[in-house]
């Protein structure tokens, strides 16, 4: 799927690592895995929808996501 690379086609990188560090580090409980593939989701849908997907529009977007995560686990069982 190119939609959700990374990379540019150049080779450089784009800001997706520093967007998810950050969320990462905001969101302890989600694995570091879903909150880069979260990113990469957000990222290419604003391209594709042709939103400008600068590094604060995906991590706005990518940050209610993961929100949305964390707040639909259901809450621990508790011991009986």
């Amino acid at each position: 799927m190119p939609a959700l690379a990374i990379r540019s086609t150049g080779g450089t990188t784009t800001f997706h690592e520093p967007v998810s560090a950050h969320l990462a580090a905001e969101f302890l409980t989600v694995p570091a895995s879903t909150v880069d593939r979260c990113v990469a989701e957000v990222r290419a849908c604003a391209e594709h929808l042709g939103v400008r997907a600068t590094p604060e529009v995906i991590e706005r977007v990518a940050r209610e996501h993961l929100l949305a995560l964390v707040n639909s686990a259901p809450p621990p069982r508790s011991p009986r």
